[in-house]
């Protein structure tokens, strides 16, 4: 049985829908990223499982119940707070358990869950200590053993990692989804961070002007995207304008971009007279030398020459910006592999692809 069933919810604010008739179910233990731009509809989507905000329409059921009659501290989910909502007055330990104490749990039990959770979020030692006395990561791990302490049917977390830097957030991702996984928490995550998402989730949720664009494995969201919004919002895309040119009995298809370069693709799609747009991944694209000699293409690649205009080591990783005829850019991504690999600006190159790799949308 889903632990959580959502029927056909609305939510509108004068005439803006905030969230627009989306039904969404989830299975025990699982973890679902939901995913969108600012104002796409997540958190009030979040919002109304937690019971703050009320839909116009729909049901809320958790665990086969309907719940939509139920107000916040009466329905059996944890909450984790973008700024956390610690109480700067208590300590740690109360922090932890006061959502136990309000449920009426037994003191002896609210003793032994509150070291069992500190232990869990690696905070052993720090019962005694204020929230100011503790760093980002540590008040993150603290909310999150208060929220986990309850024992929640389903946990909801609201953008867990966005107040901390960089490298912490990349950290505590980790461990976050370590902590997940090891206790089995039914657990939403609400966040507009791709990596974040697709690094937590089961399964992802992408979201758009309050509907549900694609829902699937990060795997699944990221290689088959449904539409060319979530292709655009989820990685890095190259695009290209084209009309179809034509199609051979081997399955390719060969499409004219409108600065003129052709390129094939294997994906179907119906033909269109506006024409389509094409999306290529930076990282699905090899750089060989310009200069060096050229065999003859197989018909399964695409092979676009440019000029190399600047190139961005960013850690293993380097981005290269190439420019094609009609002064249209190229991203590609390749491995930062050490030295005698180097691509300089400037530098003629070829840029392949295979026509696998090629999505194609209907405009």
């Amino acid at each position: 049985m889903s632990v959580l069933n959502l029927k056909d919810i609305t939510k509108k604010y004068g005439e803006l829908a905030a969230v627009d008739g989306i039904s969404l179910d989830m299975e025990r233990g699982k973890v679902l990223s939901l995913l969108g731009p600012s104002g796409c509809g997540k958190t009030t989507t979040l919002r109304i499982i937690a019971g703050f905000t009320s839909p116009d329409t729909g049901t809320v059921e958790i665990a086969g119940k309907d719940v939509g009659h139920l107000r916040p501290y009466e329905r059996n989910v944890g909450l984790l707070f973008q700024d956390y909502a610690l109480f700067p007055h208590m300590t740690v330990a109360e922090n932890v358990a006061y959502g136990m104490r309000h449920r009426g749990t037994p003191t002896s039990e609210i003793t032994t869950r509150v070291l069992r959770m500190l232990s869990l979020v690696q905070l052993t030692g720090m019962e005694a200590r204020r929230p100011h006395q503790l760093s980002g990561g540590q008040q993150q791990r603290v909310a999150l053993a208060r929220a986990l302490a309850i024992d929640p049917q389903i946990l909801l977390l609201d953008e867990p990692l966005s107040a901390l830097d960089a490298k912490l957030r990349l950290e505590l991702r980790l461990e976050l989804k370590e902590i997940l996984r090891s206790v089995g928490a039914t657990t939403i995550v609400v966040t507009h961070d791709q990596e974040e998402a697709l690094t937590l989730g089961d399964e992802v949720v992408v979201m758009n002007a309050g509907k549900i664009a694609q829902r699937g494995t990060p795997t699944q969201i990221y290689e088959a995207p449904a539409d060319k919004f979530v292709a655009e919002f989820v990685g890095r895309s190259n695009w290209f304008h084209a009309s179809k040119r034509s199609q051979s009995t081997d399955g390719l298809t060969s499409y004219v971009a409108d600065d003129g370069l052709e390129i094939r693709t294997r994906a179907s799609r119906p033909d269109s007279e506006g024409g389509v747009d094409l999306c290529v991944r930076p990282e699905d694209i090899e750089l060989v030398d310009g200069t060096a000699p050229e065999s003859a293409p197989s018909p399964e690649h695409n092979v676009l020459a440019g000029v190399v205009l600047d190139v961005a080591p960013l850690g293993a990783d380097v981005h290269v910006v190439i420019e094609l005829p009609g002064k249209s850019r190229l991203l590609a991504i390749r491995k930062n592999v050490g030295r005698g690999s180097e691509i300089l600006p400037g530098q003629s190159v070829r840029a392949l692809f295979s026509a696998s790799d090629v999505l194609v949308f209907q405009r």
